[in-house]
């Protein structure tokens, strides 16, 4: 009888320190949850301030050299559209901040990790020793850009079977 009533205060205390383990649980979960939602936003205003900036930036280089050089020479724009391309993969990364959905998500990766290679091959220098990598780069962007057609199709296809 002592041990039934022992083991019962025991499961009783086992149950009560569970049950109050549960509650903190919760309770530091939704904190948790709370400051990290909050660090989100605090990064996502920053990234916004950041593309302020690149835009900003990108606008004074193209009227600066344009006033300087009025038509501009090969080095210049390639300096432009570097910084362009920079600016385009800053948006696409605030772009994928408001993203809900995975597969939205996962796309819109895809597509940033298109503009990065393209990027990368404009920069590449075009001499000899670099062609392997010049051609596996550009063999990976075509990759990556028929992937990403492909997937806006499907997803236009059943966006259509759905209506």
């Amino acid at each position: 009888m002592e041990n039934e009533h022992k083991k019962s205060f025991i499961e009783k205390t086992f149950l009560k320190v569970s049950s109050i383990d549960k509650v903190l649980e919760d309770r530091i979960d939704f904190i948790l949850l709370r400051i990290v939602t909050m660090l989100k936003y605090f990064f996502i205003l920053a990234m916004i301030l950041y593309l302020a900036i690149c835009i900003m930036s990108l606008s004074h280089k193209i009227i600066s050299f344009t006033l300087a050089q009025g038509a501009l020479d090969f080095v210049s724009i390639k300096n432009i559209l570097t910084d362009g391309l920079f600016t385009l993969i800053v948006i696409a990364i605030v772009k994928t901040l408001f993203i809900k959905n995975g597969f939205d998500y996962a796309l819109t990766f895809l597509e940033i990790a298109f503009v990065v290679i393209i990027r990368k091959l404009i920069l590449l220098e075009t001499i000899p020793s670099e062609t392997d990598l010049l051609i596996a780069l550009g063999v990976t962007s075509s990759l990556f850009f028929v992937l990403i057609i492909y997937i806006h199709n499907l997803k236009r296809k059943w966006l259509k079977e759905d209506k």
